[in-house]
């Protein structure tokens, strides 16, 4: 059996000291913050356009403003990079796709529906919205490229 020969009142110090350096040890190393999403796409104009009017999206510059790039802003320093290839596998998986979050989730599908934008529920009902088992509401839209979006309302 060890012993442990402590001074009074350094128990509680002892035990902080182990549960912290235990807790650090499971804890992530780096701290990330999301920086870009980047979407392969043919038609470069109609697909940065739709993001642009559907999604209100700010468009910035490339930085070197090469050709076949368009860059929005989502929020702060996060941006969406649209990359303009020959051509792009055709894939139609909901599982793969962007996820926004507004606070006014209500708003936004006013202005969908004033746009004639169409969206869906998870299981794929047109005009619908999921409702989560944690009380998040979303919806799902496709690009001109079918490429799928969510937009929901989880609090961040």
């Amino acid at each position: 059996m060890l012993k442990l020969f402590l001074r009074p009142g350094t128990g509680c110090l002892l035990f902080f000291i182990l549960v912290t350096t235990t807790v650090r040890l499971g804890a992530q190393e780096f701290e990330f913050t999301y920086d870009h999403f980047a979407l392969e796409v043919e038609d470069l104009k109609s697909v940065g356009d739709y993001y642009a009017e559907a999604l209100q999206l700010k468009e910035i510059p490339h930085p070197s403003e090469p050709e076949g790039f368009r860059w929005f802003v989502i929020q702060g320093n996060t941006q969406l990079h649209l990359i303009r290839k020959e051509s792009v596998p055709e894939q139609d998986r909901k599982s793969e796709h962007l996820c926004l979050s507004t606070t006014d989730l209500q708003a936004f599908i006013a202005h969908l529906d004033k746009l004639r934008i169409p969206y869906w529920d998870w299981p794929g009902t047109k005009g619908a919205v999921t409702l989560r088992a944690d009380g998040v509401r979303q919806i799902y839209l496709k690009d001109p490229e079918n490429n799928w979006i969510e937009i929901n309302n989880a609090p961040h």
